[in-house]
């Protein structure tokens, strides 16, 4: 479920827990084209068969896939209303912990951690987290920087 506020309600967002995304199942077909738009073909991502016999069981999405859902999965949490311009600014302290295999569900949590003004708008640090279903581990742990102006 999406959080939407309006923009001047902003400031007071610190420690907002916006809860869970819905599931997406990491396909193959997404692991290859990530493949393609990277150059980064390695076995373990692109050749099923030789990675069921590696050091994973099955072929694994390329970690920064997997931290690129963070902006589907961040839009799908929370909105401002009131905005002329969104931009990813970057992230802080990021962590593949877990391989997400081919065919498995992830998700994320989102707890907006700080809320600064900059110039022009606002800074959200947002504590993200993907979880693979039925997993001990998160897949990613991750500070992420967004900016929102008006």
């Amino acid at each position: 479920m999406t959080t939407t506020v309006d923009y001047a309600d902003v400031p007071g967002l610190a420690g907002t827990d916006l809860g869970w995304t819905e599931w997406l199942e990491v396909t193959q077909d997404r692991v290859n084209l990530f493949a393609d738009a990277t150059d980064d073909h390695q076995w373990i991502h692109v050749d099923p068969e030789r990675a069921a016999e590696g050091p994973f069981g099955a072929p694994i999405a390329h970690g920064f896939l997997t931290l690129s859902l963070t902006v589907k999965f961040w839009s799908e949490l929370f909105d401002v209303t009131g905005v002329g311009t969104r931009v990813n600014y970057g992230l802080d302290k990021v962590r593949f912990v877990s391989p997400v295999k081919v065919g498995a569900r992830v998700r994320m949590n989102a707890v907006i951690a700080e809320v600064t003004e900059v110039r022009g708008g606002y800074q959200f640090a947002v504590d993200q987290t993907i979880e693979i279903e039925g997993a001990d581990k998160p897949a990613v742990v991750a500070r992420g920087l967004y900016r929102f102006y008006a």
